[in-house]
């Protein structure tokens, strides 16, 4: 009976994805910040569309490049945010050339540095500055935690995200001031 009722649940949770109205869930941090639900600015339909685009990125940069490179790939509203580390120029701009190649790519925000690879321990830290800076965004509440997405790429921080003028420099305002964080950079879309 149980594994009947996981499965009705989950045919009730898909089904509510694929019809745009379930909202989609926001996890929290290691932090302690626990865990709660409240509706992403995007809709469904472009939620999947963003993590396809993650995912055909990466396969097609792994299948040209290998390990040749560390590049993360982000993609929030089909506005593709590229951070991580190549030995070139040449590479770098190639790897930009391959995602515009991506269906449903709006824009890209190259940021990928040319030079070695990250340490395990910068990007451990890396991931501790994002669990920082979203136990913070929670505790001050100037705005939903899920409308803005963080990514921290040697000790940068960036911010995307649909959101007001108001939501993005208060963003930008508390994860700069957070401890660890050597700069802030915005690729948000404003909505107001």
């Amino acid at each position: 009976m149980k594994v009947l009722n996981q499965y009705w649940l989950s045919m009730l949770l898909l089904s509510s994805l694929l019809s745009g109205c379930v909202p989609m869930f926001a996890v929290g941090t290691a932090a302690g910040t626990g865990a709660y639900v409240s509706e992403d600015r995007r809709t469904s339909g472009m939620f999947i569309e963003d993590e396809g685009i993650e995912l055909k990125s990466t396969r097609r940069i792994h299948q040209q490049f290998g390990d040749k490179v560390h590049i993360n790939v982000t993609s929030y509203n089909r506005i593709v945010l590229l951070t991580g580390e190549v030995p070139t120029e040449s590479i770098k701009i190639d790897i930009e050339r391959l995602i515009m190649g991506v269906d449903n790519v709006r824009k890209i925000f190259n940021e990928i540095a040319v030079g070695l690879p990250t340490t395990l321990a910068s990007r451990s830290n890396d991931t501790l500055i994002t669990s920082k800076v979203k136990a913070r965004f929670l505790a001050e509440r100037k705005f939903q935690i899920n409308h803005v997405k963080i990514v921290t790429e040697n000790e940068v921080v960036y911010l995307l995200g649909v959101v007001s003028h108001q939501e993005g420099e208060n963003a930008a305002q508390i994860a700069s001031s957070t401890s660890g964080v050597k700069k802030v950079v915005k690729v948000f879309e404003y909505n107001r």
